[in-house]
């Protein structure tokens, strides 16, 4: 009897040491699990500011954590918010973890570390602690250019498309060009400042507007003839975001359609502040005498090796401008180079529409940026966007704006259309040339899943 009291101590304290371990042991998973997946959705959160698809976002989040154990995650993307959710066999209920995207920055340097960071997580390279702190260096990251240089591509990129749709070289085209980079530079200047003011977006977008407007009005009055069109062209390409244009309709092809309408409305609401710059100044034109000519703002060139350097310029600016890495401008505005040149092929020579010939340059466009980021490890947005910059509809913007501004609703409608129709095509095209990389090299979407947007449901 006294044995069997001495012994019932001992068995209590074991099994409460059994329970406080097996506690332990679950407190020990879910820290895990949570810190898995809070390097997840910051990685997430990072691809998406950046521009990423939605589609490569989740993928990546997914990767992740697979990569860590946690194989039964459902990882959610919209524009604005990210989540992921995680049910394990041993857990009670679900453990679920989100973030908001406040932050949006075109920032190609910290978009191709956190690709080359996720790399190294999905090969097993990186400890989940060295993973952290890798993540927490990228994050701190200020950028690859100062701002003045910044502004200074700004101006590069829309002196050289004032050269590009103009294709002639004289002392009236470098006029425009020096104009023109000298109103873009102001007008990145002044958006800055009502960035750090914490002024909106769309004001940002409406002042940068005004100044290449201004300065097109007034070359034209002072009897400049049509370079003035040539001035607020260059100011329009430097303004058009064509980056979140190809997004959000990738995002469509894909199946994402929540964070693709919201990215199209933001699209929206950024080129009508454009659209309010240019007509709070171009109507001021008809009362100073200048005479803008709308069918004029894309020359015929007889100078295509002049195009074809513009288009060079017009990809190295905008590759500054997206903070790409220093070792692949050269590179980007290479492929953006040999772009135009097939479009302006297509359209002179083989006398196919713009539209067509803009879809077809585009998909080789993607098609290359997707085959050297496969080779480099990283995505193809950096390869890509900066080299679509000569192929944007800066004209048939400029024209329907100048139409709606004379009174010819008509014909503004239909340039603006038109602009419509060729963002559209440059979007499809790029997505088609990455989608034949993929197809060619059966590279898989995500691993274990099947891909959302190949349901086949005949649309309903």
């Amino acid at each position: 009897m006294r044995a069997l009291l001495w012994s019932a101590p001992s068995s209590s304290s074991d099994a409460a040491a059994v329970a406080g371990e097996a506690l332990q042991e679950r407190e020990e998973a879910l820290r895990r699990v949570g810190q898995v997946l809070d390097i997840a959705l910051r990685i997430g959160e990072l691809l998406l500011a950046s521009g990423q698809g939605a589609e490569d976002v989740e993928a990546a989040m997914l990767g992740v954590t697979r990569a860590y154990g946690l194989v039964r995650c459902e990882p959610q993307v919209t524009f604005t918010m990210l989540s992921v959710s995680y049910h394990a066999g041993g857990l009670p209920v679900p453990v679920t973890a989100a973030r908001t995207v406040r932050r949006r920055a075109a920032d190609h340097s910290r978009l191709d570390a956190v690709h080359r960071l996720v790399g190294l997580i999905l090969a097993g390279d990186l400890p989940l602690e060295a993973a952290a702190v890798r993540l927490a260096a990228i994050r701190a990251w200020r950028g690859t250019y100062a701002a003045w240089v910044l502004s200074a591509a700004a101006g590069g990129l829309a002196g050289s498309a004032s050269l590009l749709v103009g294709g002639v070289w004289d002392s009236r085209a470098l006029l425009a060009f020096l104009t023109a980079f000298a109103a873009a530079a102001l007008g990145d200047r002044l958006a800055m400042w009502l960035a750090r003011a914490s002024v909106p977006e769309f004001y940002q977008f409406l002042v940068g507007a005004v100044p290449a407007s201004a300065s097109g009005v007034l070359l034209a009055a002072a009897g400049a003839g049509l370079q003035g069109s040539f001035v607020i062209t260059g100011g329009l390409f430097a303004l058009l975001p064509g980056r979140a244009v190809v997004a959000g309709v990738e995002d469509g092809l894909t199946g994402f359609y929540l964070t693709a309408g919201a990215r199209l409305l933001e699209v929206l609401y950024l080129v009508t502040g454009i659209v309010l710059g240019v007509l709070a100044v171009v109507p001021l034109g008809h009362y100073l005498g200048a005479e803008l000519h709308p069918e004029e703002s894309v020359g015929r060139s007889s100078l295509p090796v002049l195009q074809m350097a513009a288009a060079f310029g017009l990809s190295v600016s905008l590759a500054v401008l997206l903070q790409c890495p220093r070792r692949i401008v050269a590179l980007v505005a290479v492929n953006g180079a040999i772009g135009w040149a097939v479009f302006g092929s297509l359209t002179e020579q083989a006398g196919l529409s713009a539209v067509t010939a803009t879809g077809v340059a585009a998909g080789l466009v993607g098609l290359f940026g997707q085959l050297v980021s496969r080779r480099r490890g990283t995505t193809s947005l950096l390869y890509v966007t900066a080299a679509l910059g000569p192929l944007l509809p800066g004209s048939a913007v400029y024209r329907g704006l100048l139409g709606f501004a004379q009174g010819r609703v008509d014909a503004g409608l239909a340039e603006l259309s038109r602009a419509v129709a060729l963002a559209l095509a440059l979007a499809v095209g790029v997505h088609a040339g990455r989608e034949l990389v993929r197809l060619a090299q059966h590279i898989p979407v995500y691993v274990g899943r099947p891909r959302d947007a190949a349901r086949r449901t005949r649309g309903y």
